[in-house]
């Protein structure tokens, strides 16, 4: 049997076995279930005021929401490392970003005055809150909890 990666439906929550070699010749697999796209590319999402209900309140998988800004130095050099979170933790967490400057009414809702600003939301309520530039390793760990 070939290489498999299992990916957790964003939308149904169903778990399906991808082969690796699927992926990486750039097929897109579906939920066997719903038939919605799942997110084996391991890239984040990009969520807006208006997609933010469905795509992260709405996720069965808890979600690290990456709250930044085009401008915003720290946030620039954090990008790589949501990149690799997103990948590595594709079917157990949903990685988003939200740019708060074309998006000011969900960042003004959960108070993003600094940025980078990652909120770890689980079943559409914040669970925990990282501010400011962080390693890879502190944010994995803190990701830790609520993927049990």
């Amino acid at each position: 049997m070939s290489d498999t990666q299992l990916i957790r439906c964003p939308a149904c929550g169903a778990s399906n076995r991808v082969p690796r070699e699927k992926i990486e010749q750039g097929l897109e697999p579906v939920c066997g279930r719903c038939k919605t796209p799942l997110p084996a590319g391991g890239k984040p999402a990009t969520v807006t005021d208006a997609t933010f209900a469905v795509e992260v309140e709405g996720s069965p998988l808890p979600v690290l929401l990456d709250m930044w800004a085009p401008w915003c130095g720290p946030c620039r050099m954090m990008e790589p490392l949501i990149d690799e979170l997103a990948a590595e933790l594709a079917g157990r967490v949903r990685v988003a970003k939200l740019n708060v400057d074309e998006n000011p009414a969900t960042a003004a809702r959960f108070n993003a005055h600094s940025i980078p600003t990652l909120l770890v939301l689980k079943a559409g309520r914040e669970v925990d809150r990282i501010v400011g530039a962080q390693p890879k390793s502190e944010i994995a760990r803190r990701l830790e909890r609520v993927m049990t």
